[in-house]
């Protein structure tokens, strides 16, 4: 199929986006962005110019910039993914996770929990939506004595190295492979699963 579609005047226009794609893009450029400043000094016009779209097509797709920064919010969908794997073998996933994510979309899953102080009141969102929707979760899955404990220090494990490696960019970190990485590290953060 051509990428360009003939108009009843005969002029070639661009074939439809990809919606799925488009919005996407959208929240990858939102989640970017969040990460890197307040809430408040994010305008719909910078999300569109970094997701390559206009902001009517933001519009579109969510509505207004708070349904747009509820959804970049929200872990769940994130979650799903991190924690996508059985218990005995959770660490090595979360850590293969995080990396790949950083690696091949540029966002870790998790590491926008770090920048709530930036948000105000939308940091407090960002901090309940994390713990309802990612460490409640995660301290779900466990057995045994002090599973909120556990969760909560595989999650600060996690973060610590997704810090190093995506906001420090550690130099050894990154040139280290990544199958190297999850020898190394998913054991540690599996000890804090292990009651």
């Amino acid at each position: 199929m051509s990428a360009m579609s003939s108009t009843p005047s005969g002029v070639s226009a661009p074939a439809r986006r990809d919606a799925e794609a488009t919005k996407a893009a959208i929240l990858r450029a939102a989640r970017h962005l969040l990460a890197r400043h307040a809430h408040a000094d994010i305008t719909l016009r910078a999300v569109a110019e970094r997701a390559g779209v206009s902001p009517p097509l933001i519009l579109k797709y969510f509505g207004n910039k708070d349904a747009l920064f509820a959804r970049v919010m929200s872990f769940d969908t994130d979650a799903d993914f991190l924690l996508d794997a059985p218990v005995g073998e959770l660490g090595r996933h979360m850590v293969r996770h995080v990396l790949e994510s950083q690696v091949e979309r540029g966002a870790d899953p998790v590491l926008r929990i770090a920048f709530a102080p930036l948000h105000g009141a939308h940091g407090d969102v960002l901090r309940a939506n994390f713990r309802s929707q990612v460490t409640a979760r995660l301290a779900d899955r466990l057995d045994g004595p002090d599973a909120g404990l556990r969760a909560e220090l595989a999650l600060a494990t996690l973060l610590g190295l997704g810090v190093m490696f995506g906001i420090a960019r550690g130099a050894e970190l990154r040139s280290a492979g990544i199958d190297a990485i999850v020898d190394r590290y998913g054991p540690t953060v599996q000890a804090q699963l292990t009651p």
